[in-house]
């Protein structure tokens, strides 16, 4: 037990040495994260994606969680943390069930998990953990970070991948397979699980995902598909539309908020995502032509991110008003405005 305390107390420094800004201020200040709360988070501890039917999904709990963090506010923080670990942590593995319709009985019928969902809350709940002293917090992302590294980081043909779930997206279930999703690779938190549980997988990890996305470059706009087969040369998967969509455009701002300075392949992802002068949108890989406009300044912030990265570009001020209407677009501009305040202030 007092090895088990000394690992706690040893990775709990390592984190916080590795993230000290956000442990000593709120990057998200308390208007944000109070408007953001009131248009997502129920009583319960729920995040609600109210674009997708009004479900709940690993992924939203993790982002509740780290904004939460973010925003400073330990009790929010646990709230939503309360309704992951008892509704969703159901699985045996250690990890998240991925989906929790209220609408339906019981909330869970799919059991797979999220493997974005998983890391988001390990990460979370590691950074919380660091900040507010909370040994449990960490004992629960060491937990999550362990089942993470055995159930869903494969080796396969010379790369270590993420895998998007346990099941349904290697050999022999899916032909196409392994089948990865280069959105959920969360870089910035990969370093903080190789604190939790060292192993030079997670860097491993972090590179091939790295040059995966350097690789994708389908169709005219050379854009990354969402959903990528790599059983011979990376191709789209079967059974899913062709697109540079909606999980894809998070992409470039996950690059920007784990400190990859890669311009070019930044550049490249702003460029291609960009139509009619400056708005987003997801992409036909095929054609290059756009699908769905994306004028929210959530998404369009994304873009402004990259801006300010690449070039000092100061933030448009319509993207840094905050008022959310859609869950996704909402959480993308608070890491957005939180990444930017943090370590781009000049761009304000």
């Amino acid at each position: 037990m007092k090895i088990r305390r000394l690992v706690v107390a040893i990775c709990s420094a390592a984190i916080l040495a590795a993230t000290p800004a956000a442990a000593q201020r709120a990057p998200i200040d308390a208007q944000a994260w109070t408007a953001y709360k009131a248009k997502f988070l129920d009583t319960n501890g729920r995040i609600i994606d109210n674009g997708n039917g009004g479900i709940s999904h690993s992924e939203g709990q993790g982002y509740g969680m780290l904004l939460a963090y973010l925003a400073n506010n330990p009790a929010d923080f646990e709230q939503i943390w309360y309704f992951t670990r008892t509704e969703l942590l159901l699985r045996d593995d250690g990890l998240a069930v991925w989906k929790w319709d209220p609408a339906a009985t019981p909330h869970v019928a799919d059991t797979n998990n999220a493997s974005d969902g998983d890391l988001l809350i390990a990460y979370a709940l590691a950074l919380a953990g660091s900040a507010w002293n909370k040994k449990d917090y960490l004992q629960a992302a060491a937990s999550m970070a362990k089942a993470i590294l055995s159930r869903v980081v494969i080796n396969s043909g010379g790369r270590t991948l993420l895998i998007p779930g346990v099941d349904g997206y290697r050999m022999p279930e899916r032909k196409d397979g392994p089948i990865i999703n280069p959105s959920y690779w969360v870089f910035e938190a990969l370093p903080v699980m190789a604190l939790l549980v060292p192993s030079d997988r997670w860097q491993k990890l972090s590179d091939d995902g790295l040059a995966l996305l350097r690789s994708l470059q389908f169709g005219p706009r050379r854009l990354p598909a969402d959903w990528v087969s790599l059983k011979a040369k990376p191709e789209p998967a079967d059974g899913f539309e062709a697109e540079f969509g909606y999980n894809a455009v998070r992409i470039p701002l996950y690059l920007a908020r784990a400190g990859i300075d890669d311009k070019a392949l930044l550049a490249r992802l702003q460029q291609g995502m960009t139509v009619e002068g400056d708005e987003p949108a997801t992409i036909d890989l095929a054609t290059g032509k756009p699908k769905d406009l994306l004028p929210d300044p959530g998404y369009r912030i994304v873009n402004d991110v990259v801006a300010c990265v690449v070039g000092g570009t100061k933030l448009p001020a319509s993207v840094q008003q905050f008022a959310p209407s859609l869950y996704y677009p909402a959480t993308l501009q608070l890491l957005s405005l939180a990444f930017v305040t943090e370590k781009h202030p000049e761009c304000l």
